[in-house]
């Protein structure tokens, strides 16, 4: 029953049913050419019979020319005495037959002015009907003669190939549908197999793929492009489930100096005791919104749902970040350079590009101690434009540099300043919403955080440069 059912199955797969239905049509388009080749060479078989039919009548009405009835009677009869010859009837005027092998003929065949096609019997052989095609001739005096050739050699012909076309049919319906079990039964068993994949995904294993065997067919591809959205999907949710992990660790601190600042303030007399109290809570609270603000940034750019794009130019834009940072760097007692080329252009939105910009700058005047050194350069390579921020403090070792731009990753030499550690990670998710990368290197000493893009074209659309910054860090 079970393999029955298993048939049953494979009878109704999509594959199944394309292989049967091409044999049929195969089948079908062969016994159309094969027909259309018997009918032309039954018209050709047909024009030469009535061809060598019309050459014996004028062989035999020369011989009446020459010496009458009695001479072609004569011809006649020696014609037909031997074996396989032609069909000849030669009769009076009356109607009777003078000389032939017909012993019948149907009623008014004798009439015919053009070439027919007739039955008959043969003289000796008279409960056997046979087919001919036959001319039929008037001489003097009302004798009539008609000359014909035997067609069963043409009709067994089309019999035999009406039968073997029937057969060709039966024999290549089977072949499709056995092709058509062979390709279903293969087909299915990568599907299933496909489908076994998918129930434990959807189980909860977003580790397991879906299997490929390197044909680079249709369902190949298919399980390739599958299997790279699982892995998308199943980044994106370690992202919220590191995020969920993090957000419940990371604002543990900030909400419990929040809430003992509203202690505080509620155990305090109106005044400026109590004034500063509530005004650290108002920080605390803004620092919360930065950090939501952010991580709603963040999730928005990672799944591709920014804002629109447009022309962007770099340079103007890196000039107002040199502008606007050059006086904080001097206040922290440090110094500002710039190395910044002209007729630099991405496609993108100026507000986050100017955004990610700032926080670089802001992480680089955090950590780069007393006398901080900040460099700015924007520069083309190729078809990249590479923003670049560099800075004199202590850096990020090697093998701490890809954590680093990972949400409220904070390292053990930052835990003592004050920040949320999203800065690093919303400027990486600026870049990829814009197609670039975000890398950061080694400056000796120093870290330099490098934005890569891909170069555009266009006239720019500036704003203002002073737009709301989720500066964190």
């Amino acid at each position: 029953m079970k393999a029955l059912s298993a048939i049953l199955r494979l009878f109704r797969t999509t594959a199944f049913k394309i292989a049967f239905v091409y044999s049929l049509l195969f089948a079908f388009a062969t016994g159309a050419v094969v027909l259309v080749i018997v009918h032309n060479l039954g018209v050709l078989l047909e024009r030469q019979i009535i061809e060598t039919v019309d050459a014996d009548i004028r062989g035999l009405a020369d011989q009446f020319d020459q010496g009458g009835v009695n001479q072609l009677a004569r011809i006649i009869a020696r014609r037909i005495a031997r074996p396989g010859a032609e069909i000849y009837l030669l009769t009076s005027f009356t109607g009777a037959p003078i000389v032939g092998n017909v012993a019948a003929l149907p009623l008014g065949a004798l009439d015919a002015s053009e070439p027919v096609e007739t039955s008959y019997r043969r003289a000796g052989d008279e409960r056997e009907v046979h087919r001919a095609v036959a001319r039929i001739v008037s001489f003097p005096g009302g004798f009539k003669l008609l000359v014909g050739h035997d067609i069963e050699e043409r009709n067994l012909l089309r019999r035999l190939v009406r039968r073997a076309l029937l057969s060709t049919f039966f024999w290549l319906a089977g072949l499709g549908a056995l092709g058509g079990l062979f390709v279903a039964r293969r087909v299915l068993k990568r599907v299933d197999a496909m489908s076994a994949s998918a129930t434990a995904i959807m189980g909860g294993d977003l580790s397991g793929r879906l299997p490929t065997d390197g044909s680079g067919d249709e369902l190949d591809r298919l399980a390739q492009n599958l299997n790279a959205m699982i892995e998308r999907i199943e980044a994106l949710l370690k992202g919220v489930r590191e995020v969920t992990d993090n957000v419940a660790h990371d604002l543990r601190t900030p909400l419990t100096r929040l809430r003992n600042d509203a202690e505080e303030a509620l155990r305090q007399p109106d005044g400026p005791v109590q004034r500063k109290a509530l005004e650290k809570i108002i920080g605390e609270s803004d620092q919360l919104i930065r950090i939501f603000e952010a991580l709603l940034l963040i999730a928005r750019a990672e799944s591709g749902a920014g804002p629109a794009m447009q022309s962007v130019d770099v340079t103007a834009l890196a000039n107002d970040a040199a502008e606007l940072y050059e006086a904080a760097t001097e206040d922290h007692g440090g110094a500002f350079a710039s190395d910044i080329a002209a007729d630099l252009f991405v496609k993108g939105n100026r507000e986050l590009l100017f955004q990610a910009l700032a926080n670089l700058i802001d992480n680089a005047l955090k950590y780069a101690g007393a006398k901080p050194h900040i460099a700015l350069s924007a520069r083309r390579e190729g078809a990249r434009i590479l923003l670049a921020v560099a800075d004199n403090g202590p850096g990020i070792a090697p093998h701490d540099r890809e954590r680093a731009r990972d949400r409220f990753v904070r390292l053990d030499d930052s835990r003592s300043t004050r920040g949320s550690g999203l800065g690093l990670s919303l400027v990486s998710a600026i870049a990829h919403l814009h197609d670039g990368t975000f890398r950061l290197e080694d400056n000796a000493p120093g870290l330099r955080a490098v934005i890569d893009l891909p170069a555009g074209e266009g006239t720019s659309h500036v704003g203002s440069g002073e737009a709301a910054h989720a500066r964190l860090r």
